[in-house]
């Protein structure tokens, strides 16, 4: 996970990175359209080198789709996830530091999250 976090931080795949980013306009389903190749494909180069084969079974997103699972009691739709991230997600609950890593790799994947202003949806008035 260090080295794939390192990756992420090179000059180049930074820039890769930067401009999935501005083609997906913070929006989730261009996120995937623009932002996961780019992140796979910068993963895959750096764990490749583990033994994982280069045709996403390898990947490290949790769902195989680049967003977080889904909530608990529901099944996720499309492929199960990768056998990396099947492997990371069961060292979580032991390590804090794989857990810490494994964070900081997911937030590259997802747009930052913002609330709607509070009152929104009336207007702005409060209502009682």
């Amino acid at each position: 996970l260090g080295e794939v976090i390192k990756a992420f931080g090179a000059p180049e795949n930074a820039q890769r990175m930067e401009e999935a980013r501005d083609n997906a306009c913070n929006d989730m389903g261009k996120m995937l359209q623009f932002l996961l190749p780019v992140a796979t494909q910068i993963q895959q180069d750096v764990i490749k080198a583990y033994g994982f084969s280069n045709d996403g079974e390898g990947g490290l997103c949790t769902t195989g789709h680049g967003a977080p699972g889904p909530p608990r009691g529901r099944r996720a739709r499309g492929p199960p996830p990768p056998k990396n991230a099947r492997l990371i997600k069961s060292y979580e609950s032991q390590d804090p530091e794989i857990a810490s890593m494994s964070g900081k790799l997911k937030a590259m994947f997802l747009p930052p999250m913002t609330l709607p202003p509070h009152g929104a949806g009336t207007g702005g008035v409060a209502t009682s």
